[in-house]
């Protein structure tokens, strides 16, 4: 087996695991080398880290299970799955998701079961982007876990109830991980700063040069130190006693956006945008949109969802919210973006400013129901087709009455099957243009139905 795939500690002499002062070069990244060494260093879940919760029950030792860790980058997944092999003593083995195979995963389980029998030597199998596996790759580690041949402390940034196989979430405790405070991350910033692992105080950091970073780490603290170390090389090279505004700014210039177009925050975004647009709050629907544009969603995806959301939630209220949204999604497609935010966003306030019915798709999802609980009637034989040769002996088509022969426009007349007379589907609001309609509907039934 090849020893290079992983990093390996041997329980009767712990050897210094990622992370650790030791292994950590002087040269490597800001955020390996503050990585925190032990649980007190640790900055935000408290959720997680308080008296008696798994996860610290875990990380002291105590009732070993196998967890998902499940949250946003740079909130601590990797820290904590080092610290869990650290505190238990046990063989520590790291797979990324990225690189590994089925392969790899079973050669991992074959030297972890031998070294079991032959010694009672436990491994933990680190293995991150965990979500990046395959249905086939998660398979192969079921056996294992359910057999605690190896101790699983898995990272995920996808929510594991849409990325992660039923089998292994059962066997498994998924803990989820917050971002970052924004407080969380300025003590992490102003340790940082200070730490002889850090920048060891050679630099000030002005107070809204901090702030700055506070905000565009977005939660992440990986992200809020790679910009730290950025304007602190910067400042260092000019000759600056501290790291200011400017510095930070011509360093990095773009915020952190949590999104992910295959998980949670993909449905959670779009959720919020959908209900934002149906609560006619058009800044945070606008906002929403942002979030999905910044992030890198298909604009396609965009616009046919406000083609959806015109006739859902806003229908007759408004008839041009239809047209609106379906020519936003023809200039998508015909000018792409970043041009195509405008016509998106044009037709996102439209939606969100327009009046609101669901009068629609009540109206459809009523129709249909009767239809699918056997509602389907005969076809009332004046309405049938009576072009075709023979149609008239079958009587099709026979005292059909046209409606454009009489001034009105309008007459009375049977169409629903006789088991739907009288029923009524569409139920106009008395909001925008179908105040109109609420007026005008039931005097059309009156006249068709003759009442």
């Amino acid at each position: 087996m090849d020893e290079g795939l992983f990093d390996v500690s041997e329980p009767s002499a712990p050897q210094p695991h990622p992370g650790s002062a030791e292994r950590v070069a002087a040269n490597a990244p800001l955020a390996v080398r503050m990585r925190p060494q032990s649980l007190d260093e640790v900055v935000g879940q408290d959720h997680l880290l308080g008296a008696g919760s798994p996860l610290r029950r875990l990380v002291e030792g105590a009732a070993p299970a196998s967890v998902l860790l499940y949250g946003p980058p740079g909130t601590g997944k990797t820290t904590l799955a080092t610290l869990v092999s650290q505190a238990i003593g046990r063989r520590f083995v790291a797979l990324s998701a990225l690189t590994a195979g089925v392969k790899e995963v079973r050669a991992v389980i074959d030297e972890a079961k031998r070294r079991l029998t032959r010694s009672g030597e436990s491994t933990v199998l680190f293995i991150d982007e965990v979500h990046r596996f395959s249905r086939t790759q998660q398979d192969a580690l079921l056996g294992a876990v359910e057999d605690r041949i190896v101790l699983l402390v898995a990272a995920t940034t996808e929510n594991p109830f849409f990325s992660i196989v039923s089998p292994l979430l059962s066997r498994s405790l998924v803990l989820q991980l917050h971002p970052l405070t924004d407080e969380d991350v300025r003590v992490l910033i102003r340790r940082t700063v200070a730490d002889p692992r850090g920048l060891d105080g050679k630099l000030g950091l002005a107070k809204d040069a901090e702030d700055h970073l506070v905000r565009l780490a977005g939660g992440d603290a990986r992200r809020a130190l790679t910009a730290l170390e950025a304007a602190a090389d910067s400042a260092a090279a000019t000759g600056l006693p501290e790291i200011d505004l400017p510095t930070v700014e011509a360093t990095v210039d773009k915020a952190a956006v949590r999104y992910d177009r295959q998980g949670d925050q993909h449905y959670d975004v779009t959720s919020a945008f959908i209900k934002s647009i149906r609560g006619s709050d058009v800044d945070a629907a606008l906002h929403y949109l942002a979030r999905m544009i910044e992030a890198g969603e298909d604009p396609r995806f965009i616009a046919r969802r406000l083609v959806v959301h015109a006739s859902e939630d806003i229908g007759m209220a408004d008839p041009t919210a239809l047209q609106v949204c379906v020519a936003a999604h023809h200039a998508v497609q015909f000018i792409g973006m970043p041009e195509g935010r405008l016509a998106l966003a044009q037709a996102t306030i439209h939606l969100a400013t327009a009046p609101k019915s669901n009068a629609v798709i009540m109206a459809i999802d009523s129709a249909l129901s009767d239809v699918r609980s056997g509602g389907a009637g005969t076809v009332p034989a004046h309405l049938r087709d009576g072009h075709y040769a023979g149609a008239a002996r079958l009587g099709n088509a026979k005292g059909y009455r046209y409606p454009h022969n009489v001034p009105e426009g309008v007459l009375e007349q049977q169409y629903p099957p006789d088991n739907l007379v009288g029923r009524d589907y569409y139920e106009p609001t008395a909001r925008g243009a179908e105040r109109a309609l609420a007026e005008r509907v039931p005097k059309l039934r009156k006249a068709i139905r003759g009442e």
